[in-house]
């Protein structure tokens, strides 16, 4: 069986740490990127089944990721979960209009961001 690929995306590296730990114990293939221009990047050679994307980042931010994953060909159709502190009911909608699958906020629970991966990829 082919393990489950997920691309985080994130500038925090204490989040990025706890979300990669718990990812490879769940027998993911994971990638890193801290922005949105690496997260790109990575996308050009590898296809996720998931991305885990903050919004706001340096450089290339959340809404740039995915506005690039949605109007791209091989991509478009990679499963996004948007994981920002952005709370406000303006942020979400602006998510959802743009096409992310799932807005999660802030501080998370990992047992909560496993449900959603778990029910958007099986």
């Amino acid at each position: 069986m082919n393990k489950k690929k997920i691309l985080i995306v994130d500038d925090e590296p204490n989040i990025v740490m706890s979300l990669e730990y718990t990812f490879k114990k769940n027998d993911f293939e994971v990638f890193i990127a801290r922005d949105g221009s690496e997260a790109i990047e990575i996308l050009k050679s590898q296809i996720p089944d998931v991305v885990l994307l903050d919004i706001m980042m340096p450089n290339v931010d959340g809404y740039q990721t995915l506005k690039y994953i949605r109007s791209n060909a091989e991509t478009k159709n990679i499963k996004v979960i948007f994981l920002t502190a952005k709370n406000k009911a303006s942020d979400i909608q602006k998510g959802l209009t743009m096409g992310v699958d799932r807005y999660l906020t802030k501080p998370f629970s990992i047992k909560k961001i496993m449900v959603e991966i778990n029910e958007l990829i099986t």
